[in-house]
């Protein structure tokens, strides 16, 4: 009878931190993912790193459109002018990895030259109408944007109109990306949820599961694959 009591107060105890979160309209969630308003501590179960995302106000989270994200936006790279823009439909329901297959990037410079010699490569030698991807991130974690949240891309044959594309700068065939990357597009995820720019239900591919390519190489690929939203199914 004791146990039983123990374990009834324990539950308690478990539910009401949490409720203490759920309560005041916050999400109970790891502090390193996307919050859009503060993180509050205290009002959650689990380890120190689990905290409460309260929308609105300011906190360690910051502000601004995606926080905790370093985003380098077109003109802060160089981006040239696109030849043609088409309006993407939003949310999307579909978000497809891939892997630039390319020499990683690890600083500011040497990450916005190949950025630029990516979009180059596209538009002189593909025939594109910009850089392909909607975004691409480097090993430090920090986002570059390619065609952003409102343009249609040149990413994923047959899918383009449908979603958007995170392309890691590297090779990770052998090896998956830093930390860093992994978490810096999972932030990115959660960010275009909360802007309306992806379904809260969407569903997660890898470039190989719609078209025939390594992308986004093996050890990237098989990451993926334990990602939440990660989808069997074919679109």
């Amino acid at each position: 009878m004791k146990t039983i009591l123990i374990i009834s107060l324990c539950w308690t105890l478990v539910q009401g931190d949490d409720s203490g979160c759920l309560s005041q309209g916050g999400t109970c969630q790891e502090d390193s993912l996307h919050c859009s308003g503060h993180y509050v501590s205290g009002l959650c179960t689990g380890s120190a790193t689990r905290r409460c995302c309260l929308p609105g106000g300011t906190g360690s989270a910051g502000t601004g459109a995606c926080p905790n994200i370093n985003i380098v936006h077109r003109s802060a790279w160089g981006a040239a002018a696109p030849t043609s823009v088409s309006a993407l439909h939003v949310p999307v329901s579909l978000v497809f990895i891939h892997h630039t297959e390319t020499p990683a990037c690890h600083d500011p410079t040497s990450c916005k030259a190949r950025v630029k010699n990516i979009q180059q490569y596209h538009m002189s030698t593909n025939g594109w109408a910009d850089i392909g991807y909607s975004f691409l991130v480097a090993e430090d974690g920090t986002i570059y944007e390619g065609r952003g949240w409102d343009r249609v891309g040149a990413h994923t044959e047959g899918y383009n109109s449908r979603g958007i594309a995170f392309s890691f700068i590297g090779s990770y065939s052998s090896s998956k990306p830093p930390a860093a990357a992994l978490t810096a597009v999972k932030n990115m995820i959660q960010c275009g949820i909360v802007h309306g720019k992806v379904a809260s239900g969407y569903h997660l591919y890898g470039h190989r599961d719609v078209n025939p390519t390594s992308c986004p190489g093996d050890a990237l690929y098989h990451e993926i694959q334990t990602w939440p939203h990660y989808s069997h199914t074919k679109p």
